[in-house]
């Protein structure tokens, strides 16, 4: 009798949850367990010196039982490491990370592409062919959106992102009306900063060229929150971009704005270099499903990133003089730049802060619009993480990062940070 054959009947989803519980911590998992994990992962080593001793211990285990495992252990780093993959910079190669993600790496080779495993039932597509399995792979995790979550420690949020990323192999649905949507509202962007590059040449202007897709994200995050039934929204952003976000989110004339770039109707020249880019602004809005809803960009106090504090504060009170406990009815967001949440000390300080019950909103959303040359740096001198948004793993907070050139991509990850937040009432980077 196959003293194995216990193995064949286990569903796969199973397995793969208690290996990775196993590796995060054994004696957590049932000691007969621990001791087969512990006895796969010896056999999936090589050591110079007992070569025999390893090769007796794998013919021990069937050859389709090995290479299950091997295929979740595939799964499992195109959760951790896929990010480091993607094709989400539209201007220059990515920086090379190795190993790679190839199925080489994982003990497998391309004869077993047509093989069917069951690990195929942990990413939601049932048995299925590795081949199959490495394209949903590739297209929930190195696509046009990354998503880092794995360091995640409630093994619940960690559930919740790994159904939501394969409900739909993190590619957005939208309908052909939605789309239409979303290109009217790219246009907008794209129109107003033309306008302002072809009229105003020579002027002091922080353009929001190259993520004008940021117009159509926060657009589509603002009608939906309204449908969760957030009743205000407090938003701070530096100057890159401001203005397109306050004449086509907030609704300020745009003639208003080139007034302040014109200098007219105003006594004293107080719209001379980057003034207008600190004013803040508030304004009603009604949704397209018909929800009124109260929008404020605070004022912006400095070029550096005070904005992001004076933000929590204010939505802080909005929520206490509302008794809103959970911060269901007042949604924060603040919108970034790549170098900024990198280099400034202030962003770290409001992060740490997120989950103090003297301090928290219950989840923010905050929004890294990247220009690729932060305050004239390059990123490779700039700093030492892998990302600018390395800062959210101080909370263990969901990362999301998103070619700015796919306004679909952009559009679906917003609403996906958006329905985590919700979900959670935690911070989440996008």
């Amino acid at each position: 009798m196959d003293k194995y054959s216990f193995l064949n009947a286990a569903h796969t989803a199973y397995f793969a949850d208690l290996y990775e519980q196993y590796q995060q911590d054994p004696d957590s998992v049932e000691p007969s367990w621990k001791a087969f994990f512990q006895g796969y992962d010896f056999g999936s080593e090589s050591f110079e010196v007992s070569d025999d001793i390893v090769e007796g211990v794998k013919t021990q285990i069937p050859e389709h039982v090995q290479k299950e495992f091997q295929v979740i252990r595939l799964i499992d780093d195109y959760r951790t490491r896929g990010h480091l993959f993607t094709k989400t910079n539209p201007v220059r190669d990515r920086r090379k990370y190795a190993p790679s993600l190839d199925i080489e790496n994982f003990g497998l080779s391309s004869a077993d592409l047509d093989t069917v495993f069951n690990a195929g039932d942990i990413i939601g597509i049932g048995p299925q062919s590795l081949r199959i399995i490495r394209q949903h792979l590739e297209a929930i995790y190195c696509d046009a959106i990354g998503v880092e979550y794995m360091y995640i420690r409630r093994p619940n949020e960690r559930q919740w992102i790994q159904d939501k990323l394969n409900s739909n192999d993190n590619q957005g649905n939208f309908s052909a009306d939605e789309k239409r949507h979303i290109l009217k509202k790219l246009n907008e962007a794209v129109s107003f900063e033309t306008f302002l590059h072809t009229k105003y040449v020579g002027q002091k202007r922080f353009s929001l060229e190259g993520n004008e897709s940021l117009i159509p994200a926060v657009d589509a995050l603002i009608e939906k929150a309204a449908a969760y039934g957030v009743k205000e929204f407090v938003m701070g952003m530096a100057h890159r971009g401001r203005l397109s976000t306050l004449t086509n989110i907030f609704g300020k004339s745009a003639s208003d704005i080139f007034s302040e770039f014109d200098g007219k109707d105003y006594e004293e020249e107080v719209f001379d270099g980057d003034v207008k880019y600190h004013l803040g602004w508030t304004s009603d809005r009604l949704t397209d499903n018909g929800n009124r809803i109260n929008l404020s960009i605070a004022p912006n106090p400095s070029h550096l990133e005070t904005v992001g504090a004076v933000v929590e504060g204010i939505t802080r009170a909005k929520q206490d003089k509302l008794k809103s406990e959970d911060g269901s009815k007042v949604l924060p967001i603040v919108v970034h730049g790549d170098a900024a949440i990198a280099g400034q000390g202030l962003v770290y300080e409001v992060v740490q802060m997120a989950q103090l019950d003297g301090y928290k909103t219950n989840g923010t959303i905050h929004i890294v619009v990247n220009n690729q040359i932060g305050f004239t740096t390059n990123y490779l001198d700039a700093r030492s993480s892998t990302y600018c948004t390395d800062v959210a793993k101080v909370t263990l907070s969901p990362v999301l990062h998103v070619n700015a050139d796919d306004a679909e991509a952009v559009v679906h990850s917003i609403l996906f940070a958006l329905d985590f937040r919700m979900q959670f009432k935690r911070d989440v980077f996008h």
